[in-house]
């Protein structure tokens, strides 16, 4: 799988943007990546690539912000304060990753069990001071398409589950 790569805060935000121009109703964004990797710059674009002008802030204190305002609705999760299955059952995961609009999960892989069959997951890394890759996989045929229609051939998209 090719990866693409984000030398700038500005880049990142615009990749995060060709997503949420192309997202659609039910998309889930799984993202994955150490602390300070660009996942929530990652998701300021995607916001604004849905016309979503609300200030986007890594909710880890507040694990789910509904943002409104743009063309649909953005359910921005951050789960990397959560430990185990019980707190996930309690903070309404069907709603915020249901069909009323798309979700961006920070830390998704603490969801374990209740990851969607259909989404979209990124792979956050360092390849330098500033520059990060980021590997896209989707997880059924509308993560595939959401790759594509977002990255067009730029992106090699490898997939997962």
């Amino acid at each position: 799988m090719k990866a693409l790569v984000a030398d700038s805060v500005e880049r990142m935000r615009a990749l995060g943007a060709a997503l949420g121009r192309s997202a659609e109703a039910g998309d889930v964004l799984l993202l994955r990546g150490a602390l300070g990797s660009g996942k929530t710059e990652l998701v300021r674009g995607l916001a604004g690539g849905l016309g979503c002008e609300a200030r986007i802030r890594s909710p880890t204190f507040n694990l789910i912000h509904r943002l409104e305002g743009g063309r649909l609705l953005l359910h921005h999760l951050d789960l990397y304060r959560i430990r185990d299955a019980r707190e996930l059952e309690q903070l309404g995961l069907d709603e915020a990753m249901g069909e009323e609009g798309v979700a961006a999960v920070e830390w998704s892989e603490r969801l374990r069990e209740f990851e969607p069959t259909e989404a979209l997951c990124c792979d956050l890394s360092f390849a330098g001071d500033a520059v990060r890759e980021i590997a896209f996989a989707p997880r059924g045929l509308r993560g595939a398409e959401w790759a594509r229609q977002a990255f067009g051939e730029e992106a090699d998209v490898g997939t997962r589950g």
